[in-house]
């Protein structure tokens, strides 16, 4: 959800770190009531040790920025993902991302071994009005099943 007025989407993630002591009475009531808390967050090591203090169980990366780049700026912004899954990961977090992914620029996402979900709801539905809503679906499905498979087997040494 946009946090400033002027905001038409959002610009980036929950500062969890400016946000820390307003963030506690409410992720610990959530939890409490058996919530699943995910915080969404910029691709920031210090916002994911914030997450994992304040008790969250996921935190969604946001893409906005990798989505929005080309070139040299995209790849860079990609590696940054990747360390901040990486990291994230082993903090104990559930990982996912999301924010600007389409068909041209979800598949490097998709392929970060350690995020288990990517939320691409508004660009599906956009495209669905287009193709229908199965083939939307479907074409974004194939395209991340494609990028699961290929880091399998990356990982399994099968790909050099």
């Amino acid at each position: 959800m946009p946090e400033r007025r002027e905001e038409l989407t959002t610009e980036g993630g929950l500062d969890a770190v400016a946000g820390f002591d307003a963030l506690v009475p409410i992720v610990g009531a959530l939890a409490d009531a058996g919530c699943r808390v995910s915080l969404f967050l910029d691709a920031a090591k210090r916002q994911l040790d914030a997450a994992q203090r304040l008790g969250a169980h996921a935190v969604e990366l946001h893409t906005g920025a990798y989505a929005n780049a080309t070139g040299a700026e995209q790849l860079a912004i990609l590696d940054g993902l990747k360390s901040a899954a990486k990291h994230g990961a082993a903090l104990g977090l559930e990982m996912h991302a999301g924010h600007g992914l389409t068909y041209d620029n979800v598949t490097p996402v998709a392929a970060i071994a350690e995020i288990e979900e990517l939320n691409i709801g508004h660009y599906l539905i956009g495209e669905a009005i287009f193709v229908g809503l199965e083939a939307s679906l479907g074409r974004m499905r194939m395209l991340m099943d494609q990028a699961r498979r290929q880091k399998v087997m990356v990982q399994s040494g099968a790909a050099s």
